[in-house]
């Protein structure tokens, strides 16, 4: 198992919002989380990136454990993750974008800047490499020199994964990929995610509403309900489950398409 949480609990003020999680993720595994909106799914990310920290529980990664580490400890571990809400450096073009991705692999020191001295000129070109194979990966190289806020949306998405993948995760969490994309985005975001696991060995956490996308790219899926996990397993086994279908009642049709 790559990422693995046990018995997690988080609560805010008096208020649960995760409750016991058992959780894990196995390597090289493209993986779903979903639930309805106010499950715990964003906090659960949270917890296991550093933003959060659960009262109770333990996660490790590969066996390291995460539990009191700073969020960019658990960047340089091996996690990266995309947000909800697109987070870009809107003043810096793209390629910087993503070179600041590759800050938490960085070795030289302020005095090696200073003095440019062989070391540093040395990594500074390996960030410009990695930073710009990764903008190829995800097909940007045409607007490595844009402004990262004239793109259009959907490639500012891209930009943020590119960013991700900079930091040379073992493991991928992405929060809502495919808000706001068309349909056609959403395809060439499942082939994507297919691609950052087959390519580049990288598992991948997602959270997802469009279940159309999560039941085409998923091979696991796990079903979070006020703060438990409720059930998990292939997406067949999942989308037939009574449970999650009473955990989706009230919620809008499409979202109850499964």
């Amino acid at each position: 198992m790559l990422l693995q949480l046990k018995g997690v609990s988080l609560s805010f003020a008096g208020n649960t919002v995760l409750d016991a999680v058992d959780f894990g993720v196995e390597r090289g595994r493209i993986q779903s989380l979903i639930g309805p909106n106010g499950a715990g799914k964003t906090s659960l990310f949270n917890v296991i990136t550093g933003f959060y920290r659960p009262q109770l529980g333990e996660i490790s990664l590969d066996g390291q454990p995460l539990i009191k580490r700073k969020p960019h400890t658990v960047t340089r571990l091996g996690i990266a993750r995309t947000f909800q809400n697109v987070r870009l450096f809107h003043e810096m073009s793209v390629l910087e974008n993503v070179m600041a991705g590759q800050h938490c692999r960085s070795r030289a020191g302020a005095l090696a800047a200073v003095l440019r001295l062989p070391s540093q000129r040395a990594e500074e070109r390996r960030i410009f490499e990695t930073s710009l194979e990764c903008l190829d990966f995800v097909g940007l190289t045409a607007y490595r020199d844009r402004l990262a806020t004239n793109l259009a949306y959907g490639h500012q998405r891209r930009v943020e994964i590119a960013r991700a993948l900079a930091t040379e995760p073992r493991l991928l969490l992405l929060d809502e990929p495919a808000a706001g994309l068309n349909s056609g985005e959403k395809q060439a975001l499942i082939e994507l995610i297919q691609r950052i696991r087959d390519a580049r060995g990288v598992s991948v956490l997602l959270i997802e509403h469009d279940m159309s996308l999560v039941m085409n790219v998923s091979e696991h899926i796990s079903v979070l309900d006020h703060g438990s996990l409720i059930t998990e397993g292939t997406p067949q086994a999942v989308q037939n489950d009574p449970a999650v279908i009473e955990a989706y009642l009230g919620q809008d049709d499409e979202e109850l398409a499964l």
